[in-house]
């Protein structure tokens, strides 16, 4: 099952210039703590997969409101002309489809 599945929604966005932060709503406690002891979603596999050095992602659990949210530096600073997402809007997508 992927990420998209269990979860209510996910949206990545800015979080400043230089990093890029991806939320993880879930429905219920149970979907929380099902992403949240995933495997694949710990934040070195998270760095990996956003291509990211190893301890740079920053992970937060949001117990009371069912979200987790992932933190990390932005390949290119905004604006740069390497950056291809402006606002961060689309980063989101290769945590979505992540095999949980």
């Amino acid at each position: 099952m992927k990420v998209k599945e269990i979860a209510k929604y996910v949206r990545s966005k800015n979080a400043g210039p230089f990093w890029i932060t991806i939320d993880i709503f879930c429905r219920s406690q149970e979907d929380f703590q099902l992403l949240r002891q995933s495997p694949n979603l710990t934040a070195d596999k998270v760095a990996k997969m956003y291509g990211v050095k190893p301890g740079s992602v920053q992970v937060f659990y949001a117990d009371r409101i069912n979200v987790i949210k992932y933190s990390f530096p932005r390949p290119h600073p905004q604006g740069s002309r390497y950056e291809n997402d402006m606002h961060g809007g689309q980063q989101y997508v290769l945590l979505a489809e992540q095999e949980v």
